[in-house]
């Protein structure tokens, strides 16, 4: 079985406008059109099971848009979505509640997006509260190409957040929460030295290619290949292409399993 855990797809009426402006952002060129059939059509290339879908609340007043969206596509076709919020919501366990009752099983966080360090204690109580309440939570962890200025969440940041979760939540042990972009894009030396072997899960995402193969392959064995997920950023990166990437990694058979799938079967509960 292979899930990608972390793409994006676009409703209808915003997607030909929004890829175009984050092509422009990043100055990168998207691999599919940023709608749902696309991703499908995609999947059925790549042979991807399931594909998670990551929505990004920008600003408070979106939640409801946002979630209703993700909930109406959520659970067919193969497409699990999460959830989306923001730290300034007034009612912020009210709102991961909401997510909760709607099936979604996690939310996803931009720090870089959302204009918020990690650390920051709107952060901080709300990604704890999803914790408590049972909830993934994926972070987009280290440089936004498209918003190079300032990193929001890079590996020294998150620690500091990590190591909260685990003093004030409830079971800081049943914590499941995800670094992006192999724990923080264009910060691998200090996600080595800081991050690998924590009570944390990477995701691959817009990784390959952009990373050296020998520096990846330390941190999987680092960190260990059963916190590794499989992950694009579809339609930023290729699902085909990424998975041709891994298997040519000189994995285990094992290795290669659970970061393909196992991994995240086990976090989804499938």
């Amino acid at each position: 079985m292979i899930i990608d855990f972390h793409t994006h797809v676009f409703p209808e009426k915003i997607a030909a406008g929004t890829i175009e402006k984050l092509e422009d952002f990043a100055h990168i060129k998207a691999h599919s059109d940023g709608l749902l059939e696309g991703l499908k059509a995609s999947m059925l290339k790549a042979g991807v099971d399931y594909s998670v879908i990551l929505p990004v609340v920008t600003k408070p007043s979106q939640f409801q848009t946002v979630n209703a969206y993700a909930a109406s596509i959520h659970g067919r076709d193969g497409i699990i979505s999460f959830g989306g919020i923001h730290p300034d919501s007034s009612d912020h366990r009210g709102e991961l509640q909401q997510i909760a009752e709607l099936g979604l099983p996690g939310i996803k966080l931009h720090p870089d997006y959302q204009g918020l360090h990690i650390t920051d204690p709107r952060y901080l109580r709300l990604i704890t509260c999803a914790v408590d309440l049972g909830l993934i939570v994926t972070i987009h962890a280290g440089i936004d190409i498209g918003l190079p200025q300032e990193v929001h969440c890079p590996p020294e940041e998150a620690l500091q957040m990590l190591q909260y979760v685990e003093e004030h939540a409830r079971e800081p042990e049943a914590a499941r929460i995800i670094l992006a972009h192999t724990g923080g894009y264009g910060q691998w030396d200090e996600v080595e030295e800081l991050l690998t072997g924590k009570p944390v899960y990477f995701d691959l995402a817009y990784t390959f290619g952009h990373i050296s193969e020998a520096q990846l392959l330390r941190i999987i064995h680092e960190h260990g290949a059963d916190r590794i997920l499989f992950a694009t950023d579809s339609p930023w990166n290729s699902q085909q292409d990424d998975i041709a990437a891994l298997l040519k990694l000189g994995l285990t058979p094992e290795e290669q399993s659970a970061i393909l799938g196992d991994n995240a079967r086990h976090l989804l509960h499938i």
